[in-house]
């Protein structure tokens, strides 16, 4: 079983629509996939029109193995299933620095669904704290979407500082360029500085602004599933090939 985090430190940055098409095109290449929802926002269950589990508090995600099971829910498409989110998951991090071995408290709760799928996704809430810790010791790749602004370069540059200071291996980190626009020089030039910085950490696929990806909230659903020809759908997929091939490299 692999596990894949969809994550930044930065919000607004399309982690979330990564999460939901990653998980489809997972799915959709017949790998039994989970898509964890770990932002108390809840917009990935959103998008698949799950509603929001109120019996799985942060206690009972992590130490509750019926409860956990039991929360979760079937999506529209096959192999894919959802753990929804709720507004408690917004205490993850107050409930994990009371436990012992916090840091490895993710991972052990994700045993529990070990032999019922092939890729475990989890779509992350935009920060560092004790839950991102939990999910850079568990997951096996981050994918790591990054707007090609300054901020955003910074921010990235941040996540890898972190890394580093904490001994985490970076070659977990793979990043590529979200909501890029052509029409925009500084983009580019971005992109040109942070491939040249950061070569190993970068995928070749970018993912563009596109209104199609904006339409997602209207359709509640990926946009593979919506429009799959279009350019966001083409470039999710690619993006699911790039991913995959690093991992079975890994």
């Amino acid at each position: 079983m692999k596990i894949i985090a969809c994550y930044s430190n930065k919000g607004g940055v399309g982690k979330t629509a990564t999460a939901v098409n990653l998980s489809y095109a997972l799915a959709d290449a017949g790998q039994r996939t989970l898509l964890c929802d770990l932002d108390p926002q809840g917009a990935s269950s959103f998008y698949f029109r799950v509603k929001p589990s109120k019996k799985l508090t942060e206690t009972k995600f992590f130490d509750d193995v019926e409860r956990f099971t039991k929360s979760i829910r079937g999506s529209d498409y096959d192999n894919l299933d959802i753990l929804p989110a709720n507004m408690t998951f917004r205490d993850f991090d107050v409930f994990l620095s009371r436990m012992k071995n916090s840091r490895s408290r993710l991972k052990k709760a994700l045993k529990a669904v070990k032999s019922d799928y092939d890729v475990i996704l989890l779509d992350c809430p935009p920060n560092i704290s004790t839950l991102s810790e939990n999910v850079f010791s568990a997951a096996d790749g981050i994918v790591v979407p990054v707007i090609p602004t300054t901020l955003s370069q910074r921010t990235f540059e941040q996540l890898e500082e972190f890394f580093r200071e904490h001994d985490l291996p970076v070659n977990k980190l793979h990043a590529f360029f979200s909501m890029s626009q052509g029409i925009k020089s500084l983009h580019g030039q971005t992109m040109e500085e942070m491939r040249k910085a950061h070569k190993k950490r970068f995928l070749n696929t970018q993912i563009a602004f596109t209104s199609d990806i904006e339409r997602m909230g209207v359709h509640r659903a990926p946009v593979i599933a919506t429009s799959p020809r279009s350019a966001a759908a083409v470039a999710y997929r690619e993006l699911h090939d790039e991913v995959m091939e690093r991992l079975g490299k890994a």
